[in-house]
């Protein structure tokens, strides 16, 4: 397995992108490239990847393909079509998005977002997705969500038979599975399923940490790893049994420091289990 995260630098050259990562003690990386970049830049980035052992873990497609507004939705299929190509070509081990969201917010809940004709628009807009790129050795994935499909592993389980694409994957970010009081006082068991279930259709996962406050109703929060509940020892111990490149992504912090906090928690957490990044 490997960690990875953003960098707080602006690395125009490849060599210089892959050296910050690696001066950061990172195996993995997220794209550093946008769709419009040209083949030749795409290609400098991968080989300066190879050079320095570092996996391109995922180029994000954040957008709703699945809004009621028929541009916005349109224009979101572009989007995820075009950042999946570049995946393709940049040899990421995946594009992720969310399957969207019926509602007024691209990344909210909505009582729309659980219904049948919901779930088969999601698997008819994947399949769009997919058979328009074709590619040949990276991924489409969609990240879980509280409040919309895939929300658990069955759930994920059910769209990948759905949509029948072996260029459809799983991506894994177990904070996004815990969404009652139940389900977060038993995170390791909820990780362990997923993988289980799972395994060998993830291409890449994020790092967040979750913390259940008393404040009414419910009320769960992200905060930076090694600050929540979620098991970690669990969480590496299942990702270390899949493949030795997976990526486990950090996000969401606000400063560099707490990047630097939450990389050193995780791999306390590692080196306490007995586990290794490459």
């Amino acid at each position: 397995m490997r960690l990875g995260g953003p960098i707080f630098s602006s690395c125009a050259d490849p060599q210089a992108w892959a050296a910050a990562h690696k001066r950061l003690g990172y195996g993995a990386a997220y794209c550093p490239v946008e769709p419009k970049a040209d083949d030749a830049t795409v290609a400098a980035f991968a080989k300066a990847a190879k050079e320095a052992d570092l996996v391109i873990a995922e180029v994000g497609a954040w957008s709703n393909p699945i809004s009621t507004d028929e541009k916005a939705r349109r224009d979101a299929i572009q989007n995820n079509k075009d950042r999946l190509a570049l995946a393709d070509r940049i040899g990421a081990r995946c594009c992720v998005n969310i399957s969207g969201s019926r509602g007024p917010s691209w990344a909210g809940p909505d009582a729309a977002n659980f219904t049948r004709e919901t779930f088969d628009l999601i698997v008819s807009t994947v399949r769009d997705i997919i058979d328009a790129v074709k590619p040949t050795r990276s991924f489409y994935t969609l990240e879980c969500m509280e409040w919309t499909p895939p929300y658990t592993a069955d759930n994920y389980a059910d769209l990948l038979k759905a949509i029948d694409r072996k260029a459809f994957a799983a991506h894994f970010d177990p904070v996004n599975l815990i969404w009652s009081p139940m389900r977060y006082y038993e995170t390791g068991a909820i990780i362990r399923e997923f993988c289980g279930k799972l395994g060998a259709h993830i291409r890449s996962c994020h790092a967040k940490d979750i913390s259940l406050s008393d404040q009414l109703t419910v009320h769960l929060g992200e905060v930076r790893p090694g600050l929540g509940n979620l098991d970690y020892a669990a969480f590496l111990t299942e990702i270390a049994k899949l493949d030795p490149d997976t990526p486990i992504m950090l996000e969401h912090l606000a400063a560099e420091k707490d990047y630097t906090d939450a990389a050193t928690h995780i791999r306390g957490v590692a080196k306490k289990a007995g586990l290794a990044f490459k």
